[in-house]
């Protein structure tokens, strides 16, 4: 089994940056198709971002085109996500989740097998 462990989680203002990482330790990485998701308080589960098992292809949620960006490094076992210009609703515990498949999603989380713990990345207004 892989095991992804997130972290760069934090507090940032309004407009500011943050880079997430998902370190996989346990199987080969680039077995794996990579995503991010979040979710916020009373709120259900949210797919933001999904990469490729090589990273050739990304798909990324309407909400963060155009501000986010995921990306990974086999060589390293690490995927990470830039988080660009945030809003106060992109505030939400962001995990990392993997799945053994060809393509970038989406797909439901309960098609991903493997889960991180979760970061929390908090935006203040």
């Amino acid at each position: 089994q892989v095991q992804p462990v997130e972290s760069g989680g934090g507090l940032v203002q309004a407009g500011g940056s943050l880079r997430l990482s998902c370190a996989a330790s346990g199987r080969t990485f680039s077995d794996y198709a990579m995503a991010w998701f979040r979710q916020a308080p009373g709120k259900e589960r949210e797919y933001v971002a999904g990469i490729t098992r090589f990273g050739s292809t990304t798909y990324l949620s309407p909400t963060v085109k155009g501000r986010f960006t995921i990306s990974r490094d086999n060589a390293k076992n690490t995927g990470y996500l830039q988080m660009n210009s945030l809003k106060f609703e992109d505030t939400a515990v962001y995990y990392c989740a993997l799945r053994q498949a060809f393509g970038a999603g989406p797909w439901p989380a309960n098609e991903y097998h493997n889960w991180g713990q979760g970061t929390q990345v908090t935006v203040s207004s």
